[in-house]
């Protein structure tokens, strides 16, 4: 009665009463028609004999077994019919043969009927039939039997204790396991190996390694399988270090392993990508003469292959006899991992012409490689061949159709395979989401996401960090805030990408509070959300900011890498911070990304912003591989410091080079002309870009034009451009021209092109200010208080001039008149030395250009409080005799200042390098590098 009861909720699960048979039974028509079924045999004399004397049922019995040995269907089933016809059905060893056979070949109405009707069902008419269910994963069926037997009163035996146990193993059913194994334990049979072997299996399926360990432990006898049961269940539950430790104790306990051991052995080194205790497994394949094995052989291709060793993976694979499929599959697959896409390719050519045919998996494979070098036709082919196959429902094939055609850029047919999908399911959504994404087209990406979430399926940290992606790319902060919200509510803030993905988005969307709040909540911090925040600070202008994040990731023992160094850099030259730029390079130097692309790109553009153009070219000279990136920045470092034709020259090296051009670097390369005064150069190749580059002009490119010739003199030329332009100009347009109506104090132009700016950019100070400078020029103060009345009235303000200095490490800022500095007494004594030594020198202030309505001497007096000769006589003070002064401002820099600093270098023998926001002038013995011409 108690083992009775322990089977009391089996009852309750049954579909089916005790004499109903399984869903399976309909399974036998396509079984009985197999080509099993079809093949000759040598019974067929059965039914050709009128005699039924002329067979014994001893023979009827040898002849079933041969059928229930080689699964020969038709003839077992021939010799049935004979027995019915003849009356020769009540011959036990006869009916278990049968009821053994249909069971193998998952006929299981058949054998459950024999089972049924059966006067006297035996334990081995049992054990066949159950042993029929579990091998063929019908593990449900087969526990229902072993309920069904178990109420006859029938007790298991050795036979059939691991039939059950593997069903329960099937269906993970650890507490119906735990009742089947106190079973096992009353009837004696837990120190037979195989039923040992088969709870082993059990309790660590169901992740229960310690109760695992312990059973094995307990087996009196382990022979290999026993090993080789524990091996496997801890290399697919992907304890590999445990499995490799196994496999050494097993070795030294004498037990010699066998082509299964050594199958598990490579699959857990493949775990752990560890090439020399593969390279050791190997050996023992080897010495034990399992080398032509082909399950091992299979395991090696796809070791070697997966850690990276392609040239290993190919002997072995070129010493196969006869690979098949998975052989394949496996090479294809492993060159596919290590970006190796043309191999693979030439490897899936190789395997058609052998003749193998291709499965789903092996298309799979080709369609990454097809993506992974953009070869859309091909891919096309492959997306035919699947179709062909009738694997068009699958959704590992779909999404690998959908990266495939997003990679080509073919997003068209990427979305038409994603709609053409039955059942989207939740890596099929991520998988067109991260398509939209990664081709830049995120308003669709976020489009789709609320799409997914209507569907009811759910989204997951992938899903979140996609978005989140797309979010920071288009700067759209109330989505950020909504999908922050979302990630809080659901779980994920806790979830390591999705919270590095969050602190990237808010501080894109100029959300730093959040972003803070973010990186200071996440328990476990890692080197990706140290980089993000601190590129957010360094883009968000707070550099000094990100440099004490820098510092703190060092004590914490976290290395950098080239991504955050390249962050720092950049934070360094926002700020103009050339000591602490340097100190970064000596980290870069250090950790020994001088060959990085990225850093040296960053260490490059540093340099350039810093005012040390020769660190930067020499910066340019370490990289190992520059691309465009590196060549379009350079040449924009050197016109941006006034060096022209050193700019051009270096243009025309990248084009002998090989290196095509984009729009950026003809940008560059216009500016650089516009910065020296180049106009006969700039002219010519702004006329020829769609004839030697293949591409047409760009607002930007126009605008450089018109600020050349604008600031050359030739005002009607670049009004004529303005009104020639294939599209409406732009705000970079009107306001290149404004500044050029300034500098040759044209009112006409200059009124024009502040109308327009007003009506672009209402919300702009600089254009009042330039416009009211312009009136100033020519002694039109009733429109310049006129322009400041407009600025109050609608309530737009001038944006004040900041100037930062960098002295020992440290970023000090400056406005106009301020006085808040600890040192502003020194400050303010020093200018006023200055002004004795800079009128005795020639010096005439250029008070006309100051816009406040009051006398000449106050006047002077607003000219010499200018934030940049702030900054200017601190650095005077407080850095050593001879050293170069690095000055950055916010503004560009006034006529008045301009003119003071070319005296001031000469008069102080220092090199002043000033920064502003349009280029930089080097000061030095009493003239600038611009040559006055910005």
């Amino acid at each position: 009665m108690m083992k009775i009861r322990i089977f009391n909720s089996l009852q309750c699960q049954k579909s089916h009463p005790q004499r109903s048979y399984p869903s399976s039974f309909h399974r036998f028509q396509t079984s009985a028609t197999s080509s099993r079924a079809k093949k000759s045999n040598p019974f067929l004399s059965l039914t050709q004999d009128p005699n039924p004397s002329s067979f014994s049922v001893p023979y009827y019995s040898k002849l079933l077994s041969k059928c229930n040995a080689s699964k020969t269907l038709y003839p077992g089933m021939q010799i049935h019919a004979h027995t019915l016809k003849f009356g020769s059905t009540n011959d036990p060893k006869s009916r278990n043969f049968l009821i053994s056979l249909y069971a193998k070949c998952e006929l299981f109405g058949y054998a459950r009927k024999l089972v049924d009707e059966s006067p006297e069902p035996d334990l081995v008419s049992w054990s066949a039939l159950i042993s029929g269910y579990a091998q063929n994963g019908f593990a449900r069926d087969a526990i229902l039997a072993f309920h069904d037997m178990h109420l006859l009163g029938l007790k298991c035996n050795e036979f059939t204790f691991p039939s059950v146990l593997k069903a329960c193993t099937f269906t993970k059913d650890l507490e119906l396991g735990r009742q089947v194994h106190g079973i096992v334990v009353v009837n004696g049979f837990e120190s037979d190996e195989y039923v040992g072997n088969s709870l082993v299996v059990l309790y660590s399926k169901c992740g229960k390694f310690g109760d695992s360990r312990r059973l094995f432990e307990d087996i009196p006898e382990r022979s290999v399988v026993s090993w080789n049961a524990l091996f496997s269940c801890y290399v697919q539950s992907d304890y590999f270090g445990e499995a490799v430790e196994l496999f050494r104790e097993m070795i030294l306990s004498g037990i010699r392993p066998n082509e299964f051991s050594l199958s598990s052995m490579i699959n857990a080194c493949t775990g752990l990508e560890d090439s020399g205790e593969g390279r050791k497994i190997h050996g023992f394949l080897i010495k034990l003469g399992y080398d032509s094995d082909p399950f091992s052989k299979n395991a090696l291709v796809d070791m070697y292959a997966k850690i990276g060793n392609l040239e290993d993976a190919v002997v072995v694979f070129e010493e196969m006899t006869k690979p098949d499929i998975v052989s394949w599959n496996a090479l294809i697959a492993g060159c596919v991992l290590n970006d190796k896409h043309d191999s693979a390719l030439e490897f899936f050519g190789q395997m058609t012409l052998s003749g193998t045919h291709s499965n789903m998996f092996t298309l799979s494979s080709a369609l990454k490689a097809c993506a992974g070098i953009g070869l859309k036709e091909l891919g096309r082919q492959l997306h035919c061949n699947l179709i062909k196959l009738n694997v068009g429902s699958d959704p590992f094939v779909h999404v690998g159709l959908i990266d495939m055609y997003s990679k080509s850029g073919l997003m068209n047919d990427a979305r038409m395979v994603f709609n053409l999908m039955p059942d989207k399911d939740l890596i099929a959504w991520n998988a067109v989401i991260s398509a939209h994404s990664q081709n830049g087209e995120d308003m669709e990406a976020l489009l789709l996401f609320p799409l997914m979430h209507e569907a009811g399926v759910g989204f997951n940290q992938t899903t979140l960090s996609t978005v989140l992606k797309s979010v920071a790319s288009l700067q759209v902060n109330y989505v950020c805030k909504q999908v922050h919200a979302l990630s809080a509510k659901s779980g994920f803030q806790s979830d390591r990408y999705v919270v590095n993905s969050l602190i990237d988005a808010c501080g894109k969307c100029a959300i730093l509070e959040d972003a803070t709040r973010i990186f200071r909540e996440c328990l476990i911090v890692d080197l990706v959300g140290f980089t993000s925040i601190i590129t957010a600070y360094s883009q968000s202008g707070q550099g000094e900011e990100a440099l004490k994040l820098y510092l703190e990731m060092l004590d914490r023992g976290i290395e950098p890498d080239p991504y955050v160094c390249s962050s720092l850099l950049n934070a360094s030259a926002n700020l103009s911070a050339y000591e602490q730029g340097k100190q970064v390079h000596v980290h870069v130097l250090k950790h020994g990304f001088m060959y990085d692309n990225f850093a040296g790109n960053s260490l490059m553009n540093m340099y350039a912003k810093c005012g040390s153009i020769d660190d930067a070219e020499r910066a340019f000279s370490s990289i190992p591989e520059r691309g465009i990136v590196s060549w379009s920045a350079m040449i924009g470092g050197l016109a941006q410091h006034g060096h022209g034709k050193e700019a051009l020259r270096v243009f025309n090296q990248m084009l002998k080079y090989g290196v095509s051009p984009n729009q950026i670097t003809l940008v560059n390369v216009l500016c650089a002309c516009n910065h020296a005064g180049l106009v006969t150069e700039a002219q010519k190749y702004f006329r020829s870009m769609k004839e030697l580059f293949g591409f047409e002009p760009m607002q930007e490119h126009y605008a450089c034009m018109i600020d050349l010739l604008g600031r050359a003199g030739r005002l009607d030329e670049a009004m004529e451009l303005v009104n020639t332009m294939p599209f409406q100009a732009d705000g970079s347009v009107w306001g290149a021209l404004l500044g050029a109506a300034r500098i040759h104090k044209n009112v006409e132009i200059g009124q024009r092109a502040a109308e327009m700016l007003l009506i672009l950019e209402p919300e702009k100070s600089g254009t009042h200010v330039l416009l009211a400078n312009i009136y100033a020029s020519v002694g039109m103060w009733n429109n310049v208080a006129k322009m400041r009345r407009l600025m109050k009235d609608c309530n737009v303000k001038k944006e004040p001039g900041v100037s930062w200095i960098e002295v020992k490490d440290k970023i000090y800022t400056f406005i106009a008149g301020d006085r808040s500095h600890v040192w502003s007494e020194e400050i303010y004594a020093k200018l006023d030395e200055l002004s004795e030594r800079l009128s005795k020198a020639g010096y005439i202030p250029k008070v006309e250009f100051d816009l406040h309505d009051v006398e000449r001497d106050e006047k002077e007096k607003l000219l010499y409080h200018h934030s940049e000769k702030l900054a200017v006589a601190f650095g005077l003070i407080a850095t050593p005799a001879g050293a170069p002064i690095r000055v950055k401002k916010n503004l560009r820099v006034c006529m008045d200042c301009h003119t003071a600093f070319k005296f001031i270098s000469k008069i102080v023998s220092r090199e002043i390098i000033l920064r502003d926001i349009n280029r930089y002038h080097h000061f030095k013995d009493g003239s600038c590098s611009c040559g006055d011409y910005w």
